[in-house]
């Protein structure tokens, strides 16, 4: 690298994708933004964002939620970013870069990372209007526009990764969706044939409709340009709207090209193994555009993190090469757990394969063995748990039978493996490189004594997060054999867990937050407020046993509403524009017209949106909080109760229409869910509640993802614990199973007794039946066979919360001194906030919000209103 004397030497960074961001993270940990000015050029209008997880727009995540860009670090190492600013040409001669808006930038070193492009297939009119691809937060934006206001149903070409999520994002939108694969099988990289055929018979019971083993010989238009169909290799046409091609990626090389450096024959910027071109020393390639020393084009996040620390150690005449990464995916598609690692395909001679399916429950697993007990590779579909373990094993022989490895718990010898059984060398993270020895030497040397702690030490866990659970259960095992003694308190008030308060305050009979503070409360707490985590969780053990202390279940009653969280404080869910949402309670789902009736009126007197929601009740958003005791008031007189949507309590009980309607069904489902919502609604809990009751074995109200579920048999009921869906979807465990109507209930009073006793603060049923020592075995033994001799006391405290149950918001209307709290300003009680606003949306109103800004430097050629500042 030549450099004018006195002169700072200059990086240029081409692209700024989720690889050009941890560049300069590697660059800024070796020094170099101190000694060297760098500067990025980003061809798209926001800076990097976590491209891995694109398709959580689609469920609600913001593009500024995706972002991968701290702002306040850019600006503290002094990098130079440009956004919309892509680079035109090089030239290697003079050693510069000129941007599209004519900037011309000199370098010392030059990193592309420019990614890799949609490969579109060559099909006949594949531009129309209706055709997209799948790959930036502005493809996203151009779908959902597209879908929802001229499409009713949409094509996917490609069933790899990419292709299954954006099936999943169409389904999302509302729209009829196919996937069309050219493949005999769905994810044929990762996959093989019995992986391929659990997936697809997962996806199809989601209702999308597969195509396998055909290819799109067309695009049919209609006679202004827009997509109507699509024809087929085999002859048939598919009727859509809408067209995403995913059919995979190509990398980004053409300015490579033009500038004239070495590319590969089917593309990709040739590097050696410190990723310098094999064309120009001082030019790297990183990433999807780079054609590594092996020979491949990495298309995972992980290589190209490696490839990013190895080009900024290069940089700083640090001794790292690339020579290969590890191909090991784990994904969620369409809410199915999809893993491959190591030799998936079985393509070492003399392999063996161990392969567990349950078609019926959608679980594929395989595992390829050598013939000496080696691990070369797997594959897992429907439940991939374990993927961390096995894929830190590979190359290894693991120390228990490979059958037990993928066999269920219920089916196995009783052999079980966890990540305390890898070596020191095993690859926990494979995004950052980092081994299970890394991880404790950071709790052994650094002193890292959580998993926060552990990761900014290592980054373990940092990048798609797959090794989470792992990298936990790795820190507990060193901690324990290291003797450390961690503390286990709530808080910093508190050095008794959750469980141990609940025990306390129900032996005691404590029913004052202050109270419980200053008799238990670690010293230098006493006397004092308290702090936002033990609070709430305070409040809500009072409240869970208020009837059997003789404490006020009412949450608003003097010292309690000041320990409730901000919905709790107003019975209502804070929206993110300042209003509230009203939801009340429709057990089972059934609901008499006169009702449904009331709900319209009030909604339309007080220009409230609407929305049936899964758990199939109305939610009524938009309202004030001066406008919520009257819109109470009406629903009460109506006949309506709180459906505790604000409170970690009982949520909802789901159900089908069961045997009264449905042909199908063995029991009277609506009823047993009406039954059960009014037994259990306003119980508190460690967190929120949710229940379902199917009648018939096919499931329709879902029951199997909810904290307990039931399901009808003809000789009774099964029941289920432990499940839910959202981020971390779990299938709940069977408890037990054909049970009269008096034994479900009973055993699901001891069930939620037994969880609000135990469970941490904040800790789902399924997270707390993970947790909790022994499992489901331990939690059967105590809530059916009473093995610790507690189920009468279970059973008492919950006929005591029936007994005593009343609504909220009937005492909140009848107490005037409540209803001085709903206000928007305690000195002006007559004027409304008036940063709640609306516009008009579907016939409806959505929130009036502003547009974030993130302080970006704008390309020269953008006007300064209309760039992201």
């Amino acid at each position: 690298m030549t450099t004018a004397p006195g002169a700072t030497p200059t990086i240029v960074l081409v692209g700024h994708g989720m690889v050009g961001q941890r560049f300069l993270e590697a660059l800024a940990e070796r020094g170099l933004t101190a000694t060297h000015r760098v500067v990025v050029l980003c061809e798209e209008p926001r800076p990097a964002y976590d491209r891995v997880a694109l398709t959580s727009y689609f469920s609600g995540r913001t593009p500024e939620e995706l972002s991968l860009t701290d702002m306040r670090f850019i600006d503290d190492h002094g990098i130079e970013l440009y956004v919309g600013e892509p680079a035109e040409t090089i030239d290697r001669g003079a050693k510069t870069v000129t941007a599209r808006s004519g900037r011309v930038l000199g370098y010392d070193v030059l990193v592309l990372a420019t990614g890799s492009y949609p490969f579109v297939p060559p099909v006949p009119r594949k531009d129309a209007v209706g055709c997209f691809v799948y790959r930036t937060i502005e493809d996203l934006l151009a779908i959902e526009e597209y879908a929802r206001t001229k499409a009713r149903t949409g094509a996917v070409v490609g069933g790899g990764l990419l292709g299954l999520e954006a099936a999943g994002a169409l389904k999302g939108l509302g729209l009829t969706s196919h996937i069309v694969e050219f493949a005999p099988r769905l994810m044929p990289v990762q996959v093989d044939e019995g992986g391929g055929a659990a997936l697809l018979r997962t996806i199809e019971e989601m209702g999308l409709t597969v195509h396998t083993g055909v290819g799109t010989q067309e695009i049919v238009t209609d006679s202004s340009g827009a997509v109507t169909g699509m024809r087929l290799s085999d002859g048939s046409e598919l009727a859509t709207d809408l067209v995403v091609f995913s059919a995979g990626v190509r990398p980004r090389d053409q300015l490579a090209r033009d500038a004239g450096l070495t590319v590969g024959e089917r593309g990709g910027i040739a590097v050696d193994e410190r990723c310098r071109t094999v064309s120009d020393p001082d030019v790297f390639a990183i990433g999807e555009c780079a054609l590594a020393a092996d020979g491949r084009v990495y298309g995972l996040v992980a290589p190209g993190y490696e490839q990013a620390e190895t080009a900024a150690a290069t940089i700083a005449a640090d001794e790292a090469s690339f020579t290969g990464a590890d191909l090991s995916t784990k994904l969620k598609l369409l809410g199915v757990d999809v893993a491959s690692f190591g030799d998936a395909h079985g393509t070492t001679e003399d392999c063996l394969d161990v392969v567990y399916s349950d078609a019926r429950a959608g679980l594929y697993k395989k595992l390829v063995v050598a013939r000496d007990g080696t691990l070369l590779g797997g594959v897992l579909v429907g439940d991939a748990e374990a993927y961390g373990t096995l894929r830190a094993l590979t190359g290894s022989v693991p120390p228990v039978s490979p059958e037990s490895l993928v066999l269920p718990a219920e089916a196995g010898s009783g052999e079980r493996l966890g990540p305390s059984a890898l070596p020191d060398e095993a690859i926990v993270c494979s995004c950052h490189n980092v081994s299970k020895g890394a991880i404790r030497r950071a709790v052994g040397e650094h002193r890292c004594t959580t998993v926060p702690e552990v990761k900014k030490c290592t980054k373990a866990g940092t990048g798609c997060g797959s090794c989470v659970k792992v990298l936990g259960r790795l820190v507990d095992a060193e901690l324990a054999a290291s003797g450390v003694e961690v503390d286990k308190g709530l808080c910093g008030c508190f050095a008794q867990t959750r469980e141990e308060l609940y025990e306390i305050v129900l032996a005691l009979r404590i029913t004052a937050y202050r109270d419980l503070l200053d008799r238990h409360g670690r010293e230098g707490a006493r006397g004092g407020e308290g702090c936002e985590t033990c609070k709430p969780a305070v409040g809500s053990i009072i409240a869970s046993l208020a009837p059997t202390i003789g404490a006020s279940g009412y949450v608003l009653d003097g010292e309690q509403a000041a320990l409730q969280d901000t919905n709790d404080h107003f019975l209502a869910n804070l929206q993110r524009n300042g209003s509230y949402s009203v939801v009340p309670r429709i057990p089972g789902g059934e609901i008499a017209p006169e009702k449904l009736i009331v709900i319209g009126e009030i909604a339309r007197d007080f220009g409230l949106y609407t929305k049936i929601t899964g758990g199939q009740r109305i939610d009524m958003f938009g309202a004030r909080v001066e406008q919520l005791p009257l819109i109470w008031s009406r629903l009460v007189d109506a006949g309506f109760e709180s459906g505790h949507a604000y409170g970690k309590a009982l949520r909802t009980v789901k159900s089908c229409v069961g045997s009264t309607w449905c042909r199908y069904g063995v029991q009277d489902s609506v009823r047993m869910a009406i039954d059960l919502e009014l037994r259990y609604r306003g119980l508190r809990s460690p967190h929120k509640l949710k229940s379902a009751v199917s009648g018939c074995q096919r499931e329709c109200a879902e029951a199997r993802s909810k904290d307990f579920g039931v399901i009808a048999t003809a000789s009774g009921w099964n029941l289920y614990v432990g499940g839910n869906g959202g981020a971390i979807p779990r299938h709940a465990d069977l408890l037990a199973q054909d049970l009269s109507d008096a034994e479900l209930v009973r055993l699901i009073d001891r069930f939620l007794m037994f969880y609000i006793r135990t469970a941490d603060r904040l800790e789902r049923t399924s997270t707390w039946l993970e947790r909790i020592p022994g499992g489901l075995d331990h939690v059967r033994d105590v809530v059916v066979h009473d093995a610790l001799g507690i189920c009468d006391e279970l059973e008492q405290l919950m006929r005591a919360h029936v007994a005593h149950h009343r609504d909220e918001w009937a005492q909140t209307v009848a107490d005037p001194e409540k209803l001085a709290r709903f206000v928007s300003f305690v000195n002006a009680p007559d004027t409304p906030d008036p940063v709640v606003a609306f516009v008009p949306e579907r016939d409806q109103i959505k929130p009036d919000l502003p547009l974030l800004s993130i302080g970006l430097r704008p390309a020269d050629d953008v006007l300064e209103g209309s760039a992201p500042r």
